[in-house]
């Protein structure tokens, strides 16, 4: 079984479980959305500002890693057309539930975003990435495939987790992980996972994160940090999480 082959299991329990980021948003919010009342997170807290967006309507909208039925009925909505690609089975179904009760068409992908994405060059007019980086051992690949399927002129929005979460014990008062956080080098980093039932999780660097979207090519326009949303960090006021937006240059 590959990590990624773990970390959907991962979450299709969470969402058993009820997780938050795995419950799709109600009937009341995507009316809302109809008549412009809108808001989409990339981090915990942060909501997206609007002007990253542009005009949505008639666009192409790719969610990479953002099932469940949260931001998709709202660019939908808008008038977008949404495709997603997640590995999880319970939030590729509630993307399908999701369209089935408020009738819209979406085209809806289980697959691995570790591997080539299974879209044509240039297909995409935006992609909307939620965090999801910390499940992957390697991003730049993901960047890399990014910018492939994005037109020239295309917005990548992404939320990125980089390595403070990953130093400091469950009750965030000490460090005490070596970097990089990498279960599948450190086996003392794997039973810690294993013990919490998170998965498979990777620290990455900033230089992974930011610079390596612009060794795929992208213009990094604008970016925004954002805490947990709760913990003693997020007491603190430390910021965990990066939110870009980043464009595909016009040929």
């Amino acid at each position: 079984m590959s990590y990624s082959d773990i970390n959907a299991q991962m979450i299709d329990r969470w969402i058993e479980q009820g997780w938050e980021w795995g419950r799709p948003i109600t009937h009341e919010k995507y009316l809302d959305a109809v008549n412009g009342k809108w808001d989409v997170l990339l981090t915990p807290t942060k909501k997206v500002p609007h002007e990253w967006f542009g005009e949505l309507r008639g666009k192409k909208v790719l969610g990479l890693a953002s099932g469940g039925g949260q931001q998709m009925p709202v660019f939908a909505a808008l008038g977008a057309e949404c495709t997603v690609l997640d590995f999880s089975a319970h939030q590729t179904e509630s993307e399908r539930q999701a369209a089935e009760r408020e009738g819209y068409s979406i085209g809806i992908v289980r697959g691995d975003m570790t591997k080539p994405l299974p879209f044509q060059n240039d297909e995409f007019d935006l992609i909307f990435h939620p965090v999801s980086d910390c499940y992957v051992k390697e991003v730049k690949p993901i960047w890399k495939e990014c910018y492939r399927v994005l037109k020239p002129g295309g917005y990548l929005l992404s939320g990125v987790d980089h390595f403070v979460n990953f130093i400091v014990d469950e009750d965030e008062t000490s460090i005490v992980n070596s970097l990089p956080f990498d279960p599948l080098t450190n086996e003392e980093h794997r039973k810690k996972l294993e013990k919490a039932d998170a998965g498979m999780q990777f620290s990455h660097t900033l230089e992974e994160l930011i610079n390596g979207q612009l060794e795929a090519g992208f213009t990094l326009l604008s970016l925004y940090e954002d805490t947990n949303g709760k913990g003693r960090l997020h007491e603190l006021n430390i910021p965990t999480f990066i939110a870009m937006r980043s464009q595909k240059p016009f040929k």
